[in-house]
């Protein structure tokens, strides 16, 4: 094995550990929300403390995710520690947007007009910020198809003569920092998302917001590996 793949493999054993972790974290903030949809003497400041420190969790989520990323940016694309039943939901190495609005429409059926309205406004904003992040996506995997990197392999070129493997080098960086660009900013759209969500809802309607979003990709979570493991049970 050689000393990249080592460290690479150490960096995603570390990941999972991390994740492991978060997600026993997870569980325990879905029970401090739920404790706290079902106390009425909760003030505001004391559910404005707790969805601060739910968006914080999330937000150590993204900025370990953005580490990986740069050791090895295709491993977020097809992520070993998500199930393929949890990769399904997947938009650009992440959970998909749509998600979060179609949780707000179920679990908060509560807004005035003005809180609709700004929601509204919120979905066309992010659609636009989807469709440009996906558009420069589809330009680097087109650009995975252009020189120098198929024309040498075209030609049946050596590689290491006359400069190719730098030139081969050279174009393959540029891709992975590329991806790790788009990587970056799709999780920063979700972010921003997630933090514009939180501006409109009141402190009550975003503890029910936040509880059924984790309680959502839990049992995702959940349903995922029971499906992988029952499909491995089958090839047995």
């Amino acid at each position: 094995m050689t000393k990249s793949r080592r460290t690479i493999d150490t960096n995603v054993k570390e990941f999972e550990n991390f994740f492991q972790g978060w997600l026993v974290r997870q569980e325990h903030y879905l029970e401090d929300l739920r404790s706290a949809m079902q106390t009425c003497d909760a003030s505001d400041d004391d559910l404005r403390d707790l969805i601060a420190r739910v968006l914080a969790h999330y937000l150590q989520y993204f900025e370990e995710k953005s580490r990986i990323a740069n050791h090895d940016v295709s491993l977020v694309f097809s992520p070993p520690w998500f199930s393929s039943f949890e990769r399904s939901f997947f938009w650009i190495a992440g959970f998909n947007l749509g998600l979060t609005f179609r949780v707000v429409d179920l679990s908060v059926e509560d807004m005035n007009k003005e809180q609709v309205e700004m929601m509204e406004r919120l979905k066309a904003e992010t659609k636009a910020e989807e469709r440009e992040l996906e558009n420069e996506l589809a330009m680097i995997q087109e650009s995975v198809a252009a020189p120098p990197i198929v024309e040498v392999a075209r030609r049946g070129e050596n590689w290491l003569a006359d400069g190719k493997y730098d030139k081969m080098e050279s174009a393959f960086e540029t891709l992975k920092e590329q991806l790790e660009v788009v990587v970056a900013n799709a999780d920063m759209l979700r972010s921003r998302v997630a933090e514009r969500v939180v501006e409109i809802l009141t402190p009550v309607q975003n503890v029910r917001f936040l509880a059924a979003v984790t309680d959502l990709q839990l049992k995702i979570r959940t349903r995922g590996w029971q499906l992988d493991s029952h499909r491995g049970d089958k090839g047995r």
